[in-house]
């Protein structure tokens, strides 16, 4: 606790929460793909096994099941443990069973039992897909990779991925809602889940504006992830005791700025999160608030769309698709949401010294929608 005292950054914000970090679908998924793959080549699960994440951590699994068809297929299973936050998939069985392909097939994903399918266009995979994030898909091939590269094998695999009464949890989640059927998604950017105690994060936020400002830092950002927060760092060069990971609580950043200014707020984050912040919402999370489309549709409108466009936007499936389907028309919708949310958040501020400017990105990274500083009202 010393330490996050006098550092910054999403780490040491974390740090002073007190709660445990956990470990997404992903990576219960590459850890099992890992140990599946070495196994039908091996004849041998390796356990516990280890992966590497995309920042660099090697966290260690337990195989909680394993199954070896030798020259046919191999099972592993591991339980996923989110930590301290209040995930559904807490304590769910991912299964990976790996099965060889002939020679130049590359790595196929199969949904098994309690995996989704995409069904609907506005996601990052295609329709018929099984869902399956294309940051875990890129970690599983890695892995994949590696194992074959020790063995001298073509690393040309199917991985069946399945989620014991993953069907059942589903319905707890916005898949259905989404048009992923069947199941629940393989999830996770960096492999890592951070915990949201409400009260524990909002004073992570707060005490991480006092390390800002003691540090001397006039110009800080709010991001609502990982990925947010490394296009802020691209986008201005800030240091890590100037980054704030917001998380959901936008108007907690928000608020104990209004009473401990600085002179420039950057708030970065996903489109469709933004957009709730751009209507007023001040807690982002998924349970507490969503994205409204009749609102996107209307800001589509003061940017030059139809009513065509403007109803397909009121119908879209997500909000990355209304992004798309305003891009294709030249009408700037990012742009817009972006201004709406820098508006909104000088509106918190209520003439605070504090010049706000919005970026919006979407899974990807990619920006697609900026809104220039402007100062208090």
């Amino acid at each position: 606790m010393a330490e996050a005292s006098v550092s910054g950054g999403r780490e040491a914000q974390l740090a002073r929460t007190g709660l445990r970090s956990g470990w997404t679908t992903g990576a219960c998924a590459t850890a099992a793909t890992t140990a599946a793959y070495t196994a039908l080549l091996g004849g041998e699960f390796p356990d516990p096994v280890t992966i590497t994440l995309p920042k660099g951590q090697r966290p260690a699994f337990a195989l909680a099941e394993e199954r070896l068809e030798p020259g046919r297929a191999a099972m592993a299973a591991v339980v996923k443990d989110a930590g301290d936050d209040p995930d559904v998939t807490h304590g769910a069985l991912v299964r990976v069973t790996v099965r060889p392909l002939p020679a130049g097939s590359g790595v196929v994903f199969r949904a098994g039992p309690g995996v989704g399918t995409v069904t609907r266009p506005g996601l990052p995979l295609p329709v018929g897909e099984p869902a399956v994030n294309p940051v875990p898909r890129r970690l599983m091939r890695e892995h994949v990779a590696e194992v074959a590269a020790r063995f001298g094998a073509g690393g040309d695999v199917e991985l069946e991925i399945s989620v014991d009464n993953g069907a059942e949890i589903a319905r707890s989640t916005w898949n259905p809602r989404l048009g992923i059927l069947g199941g629940l998604s393989i999830l996770g950017t960096t492999g890592v889940v951070v915990p949201y105690s409400c009260s524990a994060w909002i004073d992570s936020i707060r005490r991480g504006v006092d390390v800002a400002r003691a540090a001397g830092r006039r110009h800080v950002a709010g991001c609502t992830g990982s990925t947010s927060e490394k296009v802020a760092v691209a986008v201005h060069g800030l240091p890590e005791d100037a980054l704030l990971d917001m998380g959901d609580f936008a108007g907690a950043v928000l608020k104990y700025l209004r009473r401990h200014p600085v002179d420039r707020l950057t708030i970065a984050g996903g489109f469709a999160k933004l957009s709730k912040l751009a209507a007023g919402h001040l807690d982002l999370h998924s349970s507490r608030s969503q994205v409204d489309k009749g609102f996107l549709a209307g800001l589509a409108r003061r940017g030059g769309a139809d009513e065509e466009l403007a109803a397909a936007v009121a119908g879209a499936n997500t909000g990355l698709e209304t992004v798309q389907l305003c891009a294709a028309r030249g009408v700037p919708l990012g742009d817009l949401v972006a201004e709406a949310a820098r508006d909104q958040a000088l509106g918190v501020l209520r003439g605070a010294p504090v010049a706000v400017d919005v970026i919006c990105i979407d899974r990807a990274g990619t920006v697609v929608g900026r809104a220039e500083a402007r100062g208090p009202r």
